[in-house]
């Protein structure tokens, strides 16, 4: 022994903690399926979205008046379709289920038929034949001057 390594006290090597050991880093290696199974339910959940939101164009308005009754549809892409009917001989069905509330809604006349607010949930479909009914009933009484 020289002089110099007679002097050192103490010595240690310091590393980081690693709470994974190299056999649990092996072992882990062969989980990584996992990652691929993540980063699918990650593109799923974007096309799901992206989808959703693609239909978020589409829009109806329902417009009443003592002479007509005007629906104009228009679809995710763009494109309208237009319909009339005369309140007093257009009918609105409700369609209702126990178990999911209102299921459909169709206005009816002359051997023509239109499904509305297809989109909407049970509970602002229920809203929405509530209301329109009601208007309905106002365009049919007779307006005296």
């Amino acid at each position: 022994m020289t002089d110099t390594e007679s002097l050192v006290l103490f010595a240690a090597r310091l590393t980081p903690y690693r709470s994974l050991g190299r056999t649990g880093f092996i072992v882990r290696i062969g989980a990584w399926p996992v990652f691929c199974f993540f980063a699918l339910n990650v593109l799923f959940i974007y096309v799901g979205l992206k989808l959703n939101y693609r239909s978020a164009r589409a829009y109806e308005d329902v417009e009443l008046s003592q002479e007509q009754l005007y629906v104009t549809k228009v679809s995710a892409k763009g494109i309208a379709e237009e319909h009339s009917f005369n309140p007093f001989w257009v009918r609105l069905a409700v369609d209702r289920e126990e178990d999911e509330g209102v299921t459909a809604l169709t206005l009816t006349s002359h051997g023509r038929s239109l499904r509305i607010g297809s989109f909407l949930n049970p509970g602002d479909r229920e809203t929405l034949g509530t209301a329109l009914g009601e208007a309905l009933r106002k365009a049919r009484r007779p307006v005296f001057s």
